[in-house]
């Protein structure tokens, strides 16, 4: 069943064009993601479907009757109303049911409304609204339901919005970065919500595990035209890829076919027939083709970095607090030559108030923070670029010089930058005012990296940059010879970039995990199952040792109930196997990012298999016991 249908739509701001009469549809029970490069329109495209904005051409055409919600990056929610008044400020179907419903219980007199308003309340499973919001209000972090709005951070009130999104179940769903300013549990909540959930999404996000675990169908928008592929984000890489091939073969094809159409029209026919006339027209298309060129570019830079000295960075005894929330106590650690450290925490755990006290923007209540004299710091913090009134692009590069040094005595300019970070050089010369956010943040990236840093610290370096510049930001990262820190949302850059983890588990406790946050996943997700088996093999002994005179098993199973549970034993055993085997499989250093979302989904799926398979186990050990 269609939903909604995009038309010929344009959009352009003075001569720059974003996209022009571009038409693709919504269906029911799709689940699209929007890929582009930043300052392509996504944003726009997003208002535009949702209504918020017009487009210069062509129509959006919704199905009669259905719901729309539209997840913005910046939320506009009423100041004054408190986080509990926001989820009841909004225009809910179940909203109007629960107060038919209360109007019905108090005119009982009139039997057909009450009994309409009972049906409703049935169909929309309304009767749990409350129990329903509160869960979801729990899992975004949002517990002070008294809290005014005007007192939420940026963050909070994202997530905020999303409660609402959610709680009225629209039958379309337009999300903007979705998961941004979620922490990971958050997100992979919100994941497994999607997943089960019989919604329609339409969605713009750079989270690449998002959108294989989540999406079904990705379009993408490259050079004005959008490329279809129905299906996760693994087979849009794969697709991708052949497209790409297909069209590098059709235009050295052009090639050939221009240079003999060239060879033609330089003998200058003289009679101008209309076959000549024809194939001139022709002439000119091909030559059109032939001369196509990708935008496509890859950041090279092989920095001129300063050395590291012997003594790099070290904390002793640190500790920190805000009035009763501590967020370091006595921490010790000493980096290293090379180090990769990635941070993951939830939000208010002390991850960014970590990252000041090392770059000693924030002082500490005790101990000491030693910095190497080699030491040069890059720090990329979420407050992102300043903007200065009237400044151009290339002007924030030559803040920092003209030309920049690199390796073996070579140099690159500015504008030689700046086309290394996807700006052209006719972007270079636009005001910065102008620019997306996405592409703000990678000009901000790019000031940070060109200072020549040897100590990189990134906080939520994914935030609204697209998927081709973070390919290229892990490229480099990947090559980078100093330490870096990370705090990052995005799980596949963190699997692909850092070596180990600091986990900020809140009243000041850390812990040094050795693997990337895959690897943490999986061996959190295996303690939960040994606790669980503990705890079954526990309450067996402590059942035993109590009624072992009147107990006797092999008389409370059945038959086939006794069969299932010695089957299921060998199972529960054999998938274990499979799983301690797949997991040695991420110590291998040479897996793609591709390779490790295979292993992760399959390790999921098997995970999965084992937690239902132990649950059933312990269901009929509990009838042993009895």
């Amino acid at each position: 069943m269609n939903l909604l249908t995009v038309e010929n739509i344009s959009k352009s701001y003075g001569e720059l064009v974003l996209f022009s009469n571009i038409s693709f549809g919504i269906n029911n029970d799709q689940k699209i993601a929007l890929i582009a490069k930043n300052g392509s329109g996504k944003t726009s495209i997003l208002n535009i479907i949702s209504g918020k904005d017009a487009s210069e051409t062509g129509l959006v055409t919704k199905r009669k009757g259905i719901k729309i919600a539209f997840l913005e990056q910046e939320p506009n929610l009423n100041p004054d109303l408190t986080v509990e008044e926001t989820i009841f400020d909004t225009d809910s179907e179940i909203l109007k049911v629960i107060a038919n419903y209360e109007h019905a219980v108090q005119n009982p007199e009139d039997s057909d409304a009450y009994q309409k308003a009972f049906e409703a309340m049935e169909r929309l499973n309304a009767w749990d609204f409350e129990t329903q919001y509160k869960q979801i209000l729990f899992k975004l972090n949002l517990d002070k339901l008294d809290l005014k709005v005007r007192m939420l951070s940026g963050g909070q009130k994202k997530r905020l919005a999303l409660a609402n999104v959610l709680l009225n179940k629209p039958d379309l769903l337009i999300l903007d970065e979705p998961t941004n300013h979620l922490d990971l549990e958050m997100i992979e909540w919100l994941e497994a919500y999607f997943s089960k959930e019989n919604i329609s999404l339409f969605m713009v996000t750079h989270d690449r595990y998002f959108l294989e675990r989540v999406c079904n169908e990705i379009i993408e928008l490259d050079n004005n035209q959008l490329f279809n592929y129905k299906g996760n984000y693994s087979y849009y890489l794969r697709e991708k890829d052949s497209r790409l091939e297909r069209e590098a073969v059709e235009q050295h094809k052009s090639k050939l076919l221009f240079k003999k159409e060239l060879d033609w029209m330089r003998r200058q026919p003289k009679a101008r027939t209309t076959k000549s006339k024809s194939r001139i027209d022709d002439f000119k298309e091909i030559k059109q083709r032939a001369h196509q060129r990708r935008t496509d570019h890859q950041i090279q830079l092989e920095l001129n970095m300063e050395r590291l000295g012997s003594k790099i960075l070290e904390l002793h005894n640190v500790s920190k607090s805000f009035e009763d929330k501590t967020i370091l106590e006595k921490f010790d650690y000493s980096f290293t030559k090379g180090e990769r450290v990635g941070i993951i925490g939830k939000n208010g755990t002390g991850k960014s108030t970590f990252l000041n006290i090392i770059t000693q923007k924030e002082s500490v209540d005790g101990g000491k923070v030693i910095v190497g004299d080699t030491l040069k710091f890059g720090y990329y913090t979420q407050k992102g670029i300043h903007v200065k009134e009237g400044q151009k692009v290339i002007d924030v590069i030559r803040e920092f010089g003209d030309f920049i040094p690199l390796k073996k005595g070579k140099q690159i300019s500015a504008q030689q930058l700046l086309e290394r970070f996807l700006f052209d050089r006719k972007k270079q010369y636009d005001f910065v005012e102008k620019l997306s956010g996405g592409e703000r943040k990678r000009l901000y990236l790019c000031t940070v990296l060109i200072q020549n840093p040897n100590f990189l610290i990134l906080d939520e370096p994914t935030n609204d940059l697209d998927i081709v510049t973070l390919n290229v930001l892990e490229s480099f990262l990947l090559d980078f010879p100093g330490c870096l820190i990370v705090v990052s949302h995005d799980r596949y850059f963190m699997d692909k970039i850092v070596d180990h983890l600091f986990i900020f588990k809140g009243d000041g406790i850390i812990e040094d995990f050795p693997g990337n946050y895959s690897d943490y996943r999986i061996y959190e997700g295996s303690k939960v199952i040994s606790e669980r088996e503990s705890k079954a093999i526990e309450s067996g002994k402590k059942s035993e040792r109590t009624h072992w005179k009147e107990k006797d098993s092999s008389q409370k199973l059945s038959y086939q109930e006794q069969k299932e549970y010695n089957k299921l034993e060998k199972e529960i055993q054999k998938l274990e196997e499979q799983k301690a085997i797949l997991q040695n499989k991420f110590v291998d250093s040479n897996l793609n990012g591709d390779e490790i979302a295979k292993l992760s989904i399959e390790l999921k799926e098997i995970s999965d298999n084992v937690e239902k398979k132990t649950e059933r186990w312990f269901e009929l050990s509990a009838i042993l016991e009895n």
